[in-house]
């Protein structure tokens, strides 16, 4: 196995059935490279974690390697093998050999404009995989456009599932403290709900997570690029508007609710008005959406 000269890559140790070729990505959860499996000559792409330093890290790692084995569908990324250690004492680090896509959303969406005909394939895909994760009561957390990866055919697979969790948690475990402090995901594609502390989090959060890829895809910039937690929430206003009577009783947090209370009245704005040029029926699925209550956790079905 030759080794590519990135000093971001270090000892990445796959033995000699990989060779390495570059580096494709990067993040909090350790890096990605593209490489062949040479008795096959089949490109993938090879994920190395290093979750050993904190125990929450090792419960996302083992989260994601339990849920990428269990699903079998076209538009989730596959896990087409775990390379093991030699010993207990060499287990610092995890490798899991996936398929290979040549990028993602974020990158498209930077780079080039998108015709309808993308977007609706796009969000199709999405939703898609969306209706298999529901189905099987497990919520994503954390859909945002770099987490949805293209190949050439514009096929496209949701991946990274370390805050993934099940939509049902055991009747006797308080699981809302855990959720809401490993909830970390990305500010800009988080759901009011999440933010407020309503009374439960459902498939929902999704969904909102949907609208805003939707709304980003055809405006080539995010929806809703909060600086910090207040800033997201006045973009959410000056767009949805001041939440009705029954959404605002529907936020469990006194904080928020006081928050909320003190802010000026808002005009939600026509989704004509920010998309003019967008299809019509674009527009009313970015507004199913983007709703202030869960009403938006509607089976992701009717959208298919």
């Amino acid at each position: 196995m030759e080794h590519i000269a990135d000093p971001r890559v270090g000892n990445f140790s796959i033995g000699r059935h990989y060779q390495l070729l570059d580096v494709i990505g990067e993040g909090a959860y350790g890096i990605v490279c593209s490489a062949v499996h040479i008795p096959s000559q089949r490109k993938v792409a090879i994920k190395r974690i290093t979750p050993f330093d904190h125990s929450m890290f090792c419960l996302r790692t083992l989260r994601e390697i339990k849920l990428l084995r269990h699903f079998n569908h076209e538009n989730i990324i596959s896990i087409l093998d775990i390379l093991q250690p030699t010993s207990l004492e060499d287990l610092k680090e995890v490798y899991l050999v996936q398929e290979l896509m040549e990028t993602d959303l974020h990158r498209v969406i930077r780079t080039q404009t998108l015709s309808d005909d993308h977007c609706q394939y796009f969000i199709y895909q999405t939703l898609r995989a969306l209706k298999a994760l529901h189905s099987a009561d497990v919520l994503h957390r954390d859909l945002k456009p770099s987490n949805l990866l293209l190949n050439a055919n514009c096929d496209l697979k949701l991946c990274d599932f370390g805050l993934a969790r099940s939509a049902r948690p055991p009747p006797d475990i308080d699981d809302s403290s855990n959720f809401l402090t490993e909830y970390v995901a990305t500010r800009w594609y988080r759901a009011p709900e999440v933010m407020l502390t309503f009374k439960e989090y459902t498939r929902a959060i999704d969904i909102w997570s949907v609208g805003c890829v939707l709304a980003e895809m055809l405006s080539g910039k995010p929806l809703f690029p909060g600086r910090d937690y207040h800033h997201q929430l006045s973009i959410i206003l000056d767009i949805l508007g001041t939440p009705s009577l029954d959404d605002f009783y529907a936020i469990t947090s006194q904080r928020s609710r006081e928050y909320l209370r003190a802010l000026p009245f808002r005009k939600k704005k026509p989704f004509s008005q920010l998309f003019p040029e967008a299809n019509p029926k674009v527009r009313k699925l970015i507004g199913a959406g983007l709703l202030w209550n869960d009403d938006r956790a509607i089976p992701t079905c009717p959208y298919l």
